[in-house]
Formats: C-alpha cells, structure tokens, sequence
C-alpha cells in the first residue's frame, strides 16, 4: 500500500485545527488566564495523538493499557467533535443576526459556550446508547429470477462491524443472536468486518462459527482489512467461515443466483486521499459480472457504494456509516451519492447502503443508529398467492 504518513498527517491537521477552535472560542467564552489554557492545550494535544498511542501500544501487547486509552481518546473524539459542531453553529447563529442589525442577547459567546459543552455531553451519552441498540432493517425485493418452487431467499447482510480491539464479543453477540432470528439462507459481510489483531477477535471468529446458513457465508475486503493486514484478515474470515470474494462470483441455487465480489481499493495501492468518486476498478466488476446470464438474479458485494456498471440487480454495500456522529452525514455526502438506506438506480437495479453494525473511533453514533440488514427476495406470484390466501380468511 501506498505511505499511510501523508493521509495521517491531513487527519491530524483537521483534527487539531477542531481542537484549536474549541479550545480559544472556550478561552474567550470563559477567560481562561495563561495557565489554564496552557494544560488545557497539553491535554488536549494528548488526546489528538491519542488514537496513534493505542495502535503503538496494541502492537507491543499493551492489551490493557491499548484499551484505556482507545475507550477515553475515542470517546474525547466524539464529544470533541459534536462540540466544535455545536460552536460553530451558535457562531453561525450569532454572525447571521449581528448582520442583520439583531443583538442576539441568548446566543452570547458565555452562553453559547455553556449550551454547548451541555448539549455535547448529552449527545455523546446517548451516542453511547445508540451505539449499542443494534436494530433490523428489513427489505423486500420482488424478482421473478428465483427458481421454480421457490417463494422466498432470504439475505441477511452485516457491513463495518470493525471487530477489533473496542468491539469484541460483548458487543458482537447482540448482532449475532439477531442474525440468528433472521434465519438467513445466505450470511453477507460487505466489508470492514475486521479492524484489529487476531489475538483481539479471535473468540468472535467462534462466534461466527455457529452461524451455519444453508448457502453459506460470503464477504468482501473494505478498507480496514486492509489497514488491519491481509493475513490478519483472512485468516479472520477462514476461522469464522466466510468466504472471501475477491473479483470472484459464487452460483447459488444452480445458477438462479449469482453473488460477485470486489476488495476495496485500499488493496489496490489507491491513496484514501483520492475522492471516493475517483475509485474505480477499471471494469473489474463489469468483466465479473458480464459473463453472468441475465436470467440469474445477479448481487454484487462491495464496499463502498459508489455505482459503476449496470450489470447487477442488487448491489450491496456499507463504508459510510451514515457519518456514525450527526452532522457528519452532511460531510459524507460531499463524498458519496448514496450515503444509506436503499435506493432504485437510474439504469435499473438497486442499491442498498447498509449504516454498519459497529463503530469505529468514537464508540457512540448520533441519529445513525446500527442495524442489520434483513433483505428478502421474493417471487411475485408467490406474494400474490400468499396474499389471496390471507384475503380468503
């Protein structure tokens, strides 16, 4: 892959040009003298290398130590975030009145500053909240393409879990226990499953293991099996059944089906500084899926949803998380067409963006809550006979 330093370094300048705000709109708000603003700075400087201290010391064993310091610099991450967030929009507030001739007495700078660290706080508990109430997502497709005899395929797709060192078996067995009530024929990952050492999800593997859907369990790579290591991640997948689909197809129902996919291109040395819209596979998903008859019911699994053949049905995908924290969202929609939730495509086909199932940073989401994602493909008639049959009763 290419040097991960230049990508780091633009994170870190955002990151702390986010601190710098917050720290001299707090020092005015408060009139925090020398010293005051001196510790605050030093640890807030603490914080914003923070997330590079926990991959140091997870690399060196430091298990317990790691996991400290990722749950309070992660956390910090998220209520930094939703503060500097909730500063700038009392500023905006404040700027748009004085400019129209209004003294906004409620939204001085004191007051904002209070409402603010306030409001921050709530937020980041409920983000802790929503992060762990895991829900379903349910979809329906009707396709004529499932064989004869048979009325309904059932998918169940789990995206960006990001197993690893903050989410483990605890935090797992919720989404593991409702893929189970779902009762899946086909178990999908569509990307970033893993994103940590094989010694800190190896028991998830296991977890993994006893789900055994009748056509098996297939994945693709997101970025961070890559960041995490391609034997890491692989012999994840291996342990816990999963086969890995990279530029690959596999038939189900002799043919009736057919699921392609593709790795992120993280894999491809493609720098995470490149604008989404600019990945491109050049036509490996088109030479995948080109040789796939019309009359198979045709998925594609990839990471990120960004749309470049109209040779699928059903395309499956995850990466943005909704933006995980509000009002990140409307960051990722700078990126990403497709941010969530599922959508009927111009050239026909449909895409569904899964919003994950984990985190990553910050363990909290805010209006993005996690979900499994529960997709039926069903035959028409078969919805029709079923619906006669209820109307008869």
């Amino acid at each position: 892959m290419k040097s991960p330093i230049p990508f780091l370094l633009v994170v870190l300048t955002l990151y702390g040009g986010m601190h710098l705000y917050v720290l001299l709109r707090l020092r005015k708000a408060f009139a925090l003298g020398a010293a005051v603003t001196t510790v605050t700075a030093a640890v807030m400087v603490l914080f914003i290398f923070a997330p590079i201290l926990v991959k140091v010391l997870e690399n060196e064993g430091q298990k317990t130590v790691a996991l400290a310091t990722a749950f309070a610099g992660y956390t910090w991450m998220g209520f930094i975030f939703l503060l500097f967030s909730l500063l700038i929009a009392f500023d905006l507030v404040r700027w748009i009145t004085l400019a129209a001739g209004v003294t906004p007495q409620f939204f001085t700078i004191h007051r904002a500053a209070i409402l603010s660290l306030l409001l921050a706080s709530i937020l980041s508990a409920w983000g802790w909240y929503e992060a762990r109430n895991v829900g379903v997502a349910n979809i329906t497709i009707e396709t004529e393409k499932l064989s004869p005899g048979i009325d309904r395929f059932r998918i169940v797709q789990i995206s960006d879990v990001h197993l690893g060192l903050m989410l483990g078996e605890e935090r797992l067995e919720p989404i593991i226990r409702l893929i189970k009530e779902a009762d899946p024929d086909l178990l999908v990952s569509t990307g970033d499953l893993v994103d940590g050492q094989m010694d800190s999800i190896a028991g998830s593997a296991l977890l993994f293991r006893e789900i055994e859907p009748p056509h098996g369990k297939l994945a693709v790579k997101g970025n961070h099996e890559f960041f995490a290591g391609v034997r890491i991640s692989e012999a994840f997948h291996e342990k816990a059944g999963f086969r890995l689909l990279r530029g690959e197809r596999e038939s189900i129902l002799d043919g009736a089906i057919v699921v392609a996919g593709v790795d992120d291109p993280a894999g491809k040395d493609i720098s995470p500084l490149i604008m989404p819209r600019m990945f491109r596979h050049a036509g490996e998903e088109e030479s995948i899926l080109s040789a796939v008859e019309k009359e198979a019911f045709r998925i594609l699994l990839k990471h990120q949803p960004t749309v470049e053949t109209g040779l699928f049905d059903l395309q499956l995908s995850g990466h943005t998380h909704k933006g995980q924290i509000a009002p990140f969202n409307l960051v990722v929609r700078l990126f990403y067409r497709y941010t969530s939730g599922l959508h009927s495509l111009p050239g026909g086909g449909h895409l569904y963006v899964s919003r994950g199932a984990g985190t990553w940073g910050p363990p909290m989401r805010v209006l993005s809550p996690p979900e499994v994602v529960v997709i039926d493909l069903v035959n028409p008639d078969g919805v029709k006979s079923l619906n006669l049959t209820l109307e008869k009763r």
